[in-house]
């Protein structure tokens, strides 16, 4: 399997302020665009500039989304790779593969984004005859992060950090938590996506304890229904 083809292709322009952050969470991620934006005179003082850092917690919440924006607002190109989809692969060529992966960003100084690092974890535990190949993946794995340059931006991903490797974890110079928001929280966000429409399309009926993914799925499948159903109206006047 060449890595290279499960490189996600995105192309979608973000920002931060289209990311629903909770204020602790902006502030550190303000703070690392700034990092990267004044890298060379920080360096000059030499204070380290932070590269490796872990996005986790609950799923739909806006870690890719986070990627994205930061990758947009440093003017950089961003390589995702989903690592769920590479663990079934022959090990030693992922190892190779991922390496390539690391170096292609690093020379162009990019943002790699790993998603659902947690899956590099699983394995390693999920079938004993594969355990030795999968324990020298993950320090293949330690070896390209702690070798990664500061000049280009690591972020992974994953939903559940309780099951990756502890040397893994202490790679990461940020641990940034995605929490499942509030009502509150909902309230503006739904506000936010259903204000370009007509009001008599704004009026759902919200849900709530839902991640952001699920409440804008929900939101949008609302407001299509009841256009449709306007627009059935509209038409069985017409007959």
């Amino acid at each position: 399997m060449n890595l290279y083809n499960l490189i996600i292709q995105d192309k979608e322009k973000v920002t931060l302020n289209d990311v629903f952050l909770d204020e602790t969470n902006k502030k550190q991620f303000v703070q690392l665009i700034k990092e990267h934006t004044y890298l060379k005179e920080l360096q000059e003082y030499g204070l380290p500039v932070n590269n490796k850092i872990l996005l986790q917690g609950s799923s739909g919440c806006g870690k890719t989304m986070t990627a994205k924006a930061i990758a947009n607002t440093l003017g950089k190109n961003i390589i995702i790779l989903n690592l769920s989809n590479i663990v079934s692969s022959r090990i030693g060529e992922t190892s190779q593969n991922i390496k390539m992966i690391f170096d292609k960003a690093s020379r162009e100084r990019s943002v790699l984004f790993l998603d659902e690092l947690d899956q590099i974890g699983k394995a390693r535990g999920s079938d004993d005859k594969d355990v030795g190949e999968m324990r020298r993946l993950v320090n293949t794995l330690i070896q390209l992060i702690d070798y990664y340059p500061e000049n280009a931006l690591l972020l992974c991903a994953t939903n559940h950090p309780e099951i990756i490797d502890a040397a893994l974890i202490r790679r990461f110079q940020l641990k940034i938590n995605y929490e499942m928001p509030s009502k509150k929280f909902l309230d503006s966000f739904y506000d936010n996506l259903l204000f370009k429409f007509p009001e008599d399309l704004r009026q759902i009926e919200r849900k709530y304890d839902i991640s952001f993914a699920e409440a804008k799925d929900y939101a949008f499948t609302a407001v299509k229904g009841t256009l449709i159903s306007k627009l059935e109206g509209k038409h069985q006047n017409q007959i």
